[in-house]
């Protein structure tokens, strides 16, 4: 394998100096990524599965959304009316205040769960869709698990206090991600300030995500909290064409939680910025060819590169192209793939881009080889004997 470790002109802004201030969050746990590339941002203690509070309502959002979208019989609508439960009317904390006996659309419990946080309207939803709250619990970690979530097992389906219920900050960011990109029609109600159900509960009608209204892009997700896991938070926020996701946990007040996620929000979008680094066709770089009609053969971007960078210049972004080499003339075809880009911010995880051939070189000939060989042993024995502009 050859390696070029190169300052690229071909890329003039790969040849610039980048880096992004380092930046630590003052909550112990936490996850940012941008939602368009994939491009972790931040990652702290993001793998390791800890108590989510109500972040949790995310997964048991996304599996009422899921029966939603699949339903072909109508019996689980938005406006279907749930029955309420006992088990449901008797969680505390978080609630809609719902009554054993009553019934409610899922939109409303919907809502009641976005809006409100309501335990009470999780377990509702948790009992239509699996007949009981530990059946749908087993569900949910299946899910999960399905959905690429290794570091989540969930006991509820509201993230009231229980042993074995933990989320990681990497998999509440995937559920997140998950949440925009599969149902879209249901994500503008993760915005909604507030939503009053109950009258006679007037004081509990608003959203507690802290960013909403700041005017910095924030439209969702999911607040929580508890003892055991401190204050936390799964945002989103959209300026322009840029969205990032962001899950923070353990802060210390819900007063350091807005804070915190104010400053992550403006971390992010200022930080980094996406980056037009070549179009398709642009040559990067000369691989030597091996007995070819040419000595080389040109390397090129199959597609036009943008990638998400760092702002601030600081240190050289490293960039190298690598191929086993030299290439077999056989194997230098015209839009065949044969080698690699290695781009390398510091700070974020590598990105590696195709490198084709930008022309197909013949291979030499039989004859053309002897020839070439008879030259070369004809100037080591007398130069005088070939033609100077071939002698020199």
């Amino acid at each position: 394998m050859r390696g070029l470790k190169l300052t690229l002109s071909a890329l003039a802004l790969l040849a610039s100096s980048v880096s992004a201030q380092a930046f630590d969050t003052r909550a112990s746990s936490a996850y940012v990524m941008d939602f368009n590339t994939g491009t972790v941002l931040l990652a702290k203690e993001a793998d390791v599965p800890l108590p989510p509070a109500s972040m949790s309502k995310l997964m048991t959002l996304y599996m009422a959304f899921e029966a939603l979208s699949l339903d072909t019989q109508g019996t689980f609508t938005l406006d279907t009316k749930l029955p309420v439960s006992q088990a449901a009317q008797a969680y505390g904390g978080s609630t809609m205040f719902l009554e054993a006996g009553e019934r409610v659309t899922v939109e409303d419990l919907l809502r009641g769960i976005i809006v409100l946080s309501g335990n009470d309207a999780c377990v509702v939803i948790a009992e239509a869709l699996a007949g009981t709250e530990a059946a749908f619990a087993r569900q949910m970690t299946m899910r999960a698990q399905q959905l690429g979530m290794t570091n989540s097992t969930f006991a509820n389906s509201n993230g009231w206090p229980k042993a074995g219920h933990r989320m990681s900050m990497r998999d509440l960011g995937l559920i997140a991600a998950k949440l925009i990109r599969d149902y879209p029609q249901f994500y503008p109600m993760f915005a909604e300030k507030e939503f009053l159900y109950d009258p006679k509960q007037s004081a509990n009608r608003m959203n507690r995500n802290p960013l909403l209204g700041l005017g910095i892009g924030a439209d969702g997700l999911k607040t929580g909290h508890t003892q055991e896991a401190g204050y936390g938070l799964v945002g989103s926020a959209k300026q322009g064409d840029r969205r990032i996701i962001f899950v923070l946990s353990g802060l210390e007040s819900a007063q350091a939680r807005a804070r915190e996620s104010e400053t992550v929000v403006n971390w992010a979008f200022r930080q980094f910025a996406q980056t037009d680094l070549g179009k398709a066709g642009t040559k990067i770089a000369e691989a030597e060819v091996a007995i070819g009609a040419e000595p080389t053969v040109g390397l090129v971007l199959g597609e036009d590169l943008s990638l998400l960078l760092p702002v601030n210049p600081m240190t050289p972004l490293k960039s190298e192209v690598v191929y086993s080499g030299p290439i077999k003339a056989k194997h230098a075809v015209k839009g065949e793939q044969i080698a690699e880009l290695i781009i390398t911010p510091e700070g974020l995880p590598e990105t590696r881009v195709p490198l084709f051939a930008d022309r197909t070189i013949a291979p030499h000939g039989f004859v053309a080889r002897v020839l070439a060989a008879a030259k070369h042993v004809a100037a080591r024995i007398n130069p005088e004997s070939v033609p100077e502009s071939e002698a020199s």
